[in-house]
C-alpha cells in the first residue's frame, strides 16, 4: 500500500471516525507523512494510532492525540505558538501547516537538530528553535497567542500561563506517573480559567541540559 494511501486511511479511521472534525487538522496530518518523523527501524508502524520512541526516553506522539491536541488550539492561521518540546518534529510541522509562527524548545539538542533537518527538508520557514528548559518558556519573544507542551508536568509552570497572551489557548498534559490529562488552559483579562477533557499518557517534562 502507497504512503499516501496508508496515511488517508490513518486520518479516516483514526481522527475522522472519532472527534477530530477541524477540516484544516485532518489535512494537515493527511499530507504529512509521519513516516519521516520515526526512527527508519519503526516506518513500518509509522501510520499505527499509537506513539514510538524516538531515543533519549523520547516518543513520538500517537496521530489522535496530535489532532486532538491541536484542534483544541483552535488555529485560525495567524498566530504566535510556542511548542515545549520538538522532539520527532512531526507536531512542529502540523503547528507550523497552521499557525503563523512557531517557536520551539526541546532539552535534548540532538532531537531538535533531528527534527529540524525534516523540517528544513519539508521547506517550513517559519519555525523557530531553541534548546534548553522548556519550563523557562520563550521570555524574548512572549506573549503567545497559543502554547502547546508534548511533555508532562505535574503543575502547569507559571511561566507559561505569564508568557500566554491575553484571550490565548494553552494546551498540556498534567500529573505525574500514569495519572496524567489533557488540560486546556484559557487567559482572559489576567485571569486563567483550567479544563481537563482527556486522559493521556506522555513522558514527562524534563530540563537539565543547558540552553544553547
Amino acid at each position: 500500500m502507497a504512503a499516501e494511501d496508508e496515511l488517508d486511511r490513518m486520518v479516516r479511521t483514526q481522527l475522522a471516525s472519532r472527534d477530530i472534525r477541524d477540516p484544516r487538522v485532518l489535512e494537515a496530518l493527511r499530507t504529512l507523512d509521519r513516516a519521516r518523523f520515526v526512527p527508519p527501524e519503526r516506518r513500518r508502524e509509522a501510520y499505527t494510532d499509537h506513539p514510538l520512541p524516538i531515543g533519549h526516553n523520547q516518543t513520538i506522539s500517537q496521530p489522535y492525540i496530535v489532532a486532538l491536541m491541536t484542534q483544541t488550539l483552535e488555529l485560525a492561521g495567524a498566530e504566535r505558538v510556542l511548542e515545549i518540546g520538538t522532539g520527532s518534529g512531526y507536531q512542529t510541522a502540523v503547528l507550523a501547516r497552521l499557525a503563523g509562527e512557531v517557536y520551539t524548545v526541546e532539552v535534548h539538542g540532538t532531537l531538535q537538530e533531528r527534527a529540524r533537518r525534516v523540517l528544513d527538508d519539508l521547506g517550513l520557514t517559519n519555525v523557530h528553535y531553541r534548546t534548553g528548559d522548556g519550563r523557562r518558556g520563550w521570555p524574548e519573544e512572549a506573549p503567545f497567542d497559543r502554547i502547546l507542551c508534548a511533555a508532562a508536568a505535574e503543575a502547569v509552570p507559571p511561566t507559561w500561563t505569564d508568557q500566554l497572551a491575553d484571550g490565548g489557548i494553552l494546551v498540556t498534559p498534567v500529573g505525574g506517573g500514569f495519572s496524567q490529562t489533557l488540560t486546556r488552559i484559557e487567559k482572559h483579562g489576567g485571569e486563567v480559567r483550567r479544563h481537563d477533557f482527556c486522559p493521556c499518557r506522555f513522558v514527562p517534562l524534563t530540563g537539565n541540559e543547558e540552553e544553547r
